[in-house]
C-alpha cells in the first residue's frame, strides 16, 4: 500500500515539477526579449520577470523535484528489485539529466536576475526542449521497459528531437517575415 501511495504522489509531483521546468525557459525567452526595450521599460519588465521566475522556482518547480525524488525512493526502498532492471538504470539516467537540467536551469535564472546572461532568445527556445526530450525518453523508458523497445523509443525521441528544431527555425522565419526582431 505504501508503494502505490508513493507512486500517486510520485505521479503528482512529477507533473508539478515539470510544469515548472517547462514554464521557467520560457519565461527567460521573454525576459531576455525585454532587453530591446527602452531602459524604463526593461528595468520594470527585468524586475517583474525576476520575481515570476523566483516564485515559479521556489514554489513549485524546486518543491515538487524533492519531492519527486523522496518519493521515487520510497518506491525502491519498498521495491528493491527494481533497481536490478535495465530500464530502471535508463530511467535513473534520464532522470540524472533532468536533474542536471533543473539545476542548470536554476544558474540561469540567477544569471538573468543579475543581468549576467549572455543567452540569446533563440538559445533558450532550444533549452526549453531538452525538459521535453529528456521527459520522452523517461516516460518511454518506463512504458515500454524491454531493452529493444526503449531503444526504439529514444530512436524516436532523437527523430522527435529533429522535428522540434526544425520547428523551432520556421516559427523564427514566420516571426522574422511578420517583421518581429529574431535572434
Amino acid at each position: 500500500m505504501l508503494y502505490l501511495y508513493a507512486k500517486a504522489i510520485h505521479i503528482i509531483f512529477v507533473i508539478c515539477w515539470m510544469a515548472g521546468l517547462f514554464y521557467m525557459p520560457r519565461l527567460f525567452v521573454y525576459h531576455t526579449e525585454a532587453k530591446s526595450r527602452v531602459d524604463n521599460e526593461y528595468q520594470v519588465l527585468h524586475k517583474q520577470f525576476s520575481i515570476m521566475e523566483s516564485r515559479l522556482w521556489w514554489v513549485i518547480a524546486t518543491p515538487s523535484m524533492y519531492i519527486t525524488v523522496v518519493s521515487a525512493l520510497v518506491m525502491l526502498y519498498v521495491n528493491p528489485g527494481l533497481l536490478s532492471m535495465g530500464w530502471m538504470h535508463m530511467k535513473l539516467l534520464f532522470v540524472g539529466g533532468m536533474i542536471f537540467y533543473h539545476f542548470k536551469t536554476q544558474y540561469m535564472m540567477y544569471q538573468l536576475r543579475d543581468e549576467r546572461s549572455t543567452w540569446t532568445s533563440a538559445r533558450l527556445r532550444m533549452w526549453n526542449e531538452v525538459s521535453t526530450i529528456l521527459l520522452f525518453a523517461i516516460v518511454f523508458v518506463v512504458v515500454l521497459k524491454s531493452a529493444l523497445n526503449w531503444i526504439f523509443g529514444v530512436l524516436g525521441l532523437l527523430g522527435l528531437t529533429v522535428v522540434l528544431m526544425l520547428l523551432i527555425k520556421a516559427y523564427k522565419k514566420y516571426r522574422k517575415s511578420k517583421g518581429e526582431k529574431v535572434d
